[in-house]
Order: C-alpha cells, then structure tokens, then sequence
C-alpha cells in the first residue's frame, strides 16, 4: 500500500513510500509504524488515518492497493 505522511511525520519517515507487508487494520499499521521507527511512536499515536479521501477508525480493514495519508495532529493559530 502507498503511504503518504506530513509535517512532523516528514521527521520519521520518506513524504511517501510502500508498506509490503501484509496488514489487516489501520491499528496494525499504526503498529507497523511504530515498530519500524519507534521514535515516530508517541506522535503515530496521536495521527489520523485517511484511506481513500475516507477519515476512516483503527478498525477500518486495509488493502495492499490501498493509498493512506497519515495526519499529525495540528494547531492553528
């Protein structure tokens, strides 16, 4: 699946790139994320999932042809 991150994330991880990884949810990706650069954790924990233009829960299923775009939280001023 095609992954695309912002801000903070660009911090942790390419702006875009590939998970391979067979991954059933949205939690395990978040969990596969973590695992693979745990630095990244405590702000993955706080980011939204987009899959498909869809805000979409932990529990949303996932596909290896899926385009995710992960959002950091944001403040506005």
């Amino acid at each position: 699946m095609k992954i695309e991150v912002f801000a903070a994330l660009k911090n942790h991880f390419s702006k875009e790139f590939e998970v391979n990884e067979r991954l059933e949810t949205v939690a395990d990706l978040r969990q596969h994320l973590r695992d693979i650069n745990p630095s990244s954790s405590h702000l993955i924990n706080m980011c939204r999932f987009v899959v498909e233009e869809d805000l979409v829960a932990d529990a949303h299923p996932l596909t290896a042809e899926d385009h995710v775009i992960i959002l950091p939280p944001s403040s506005g001023g």
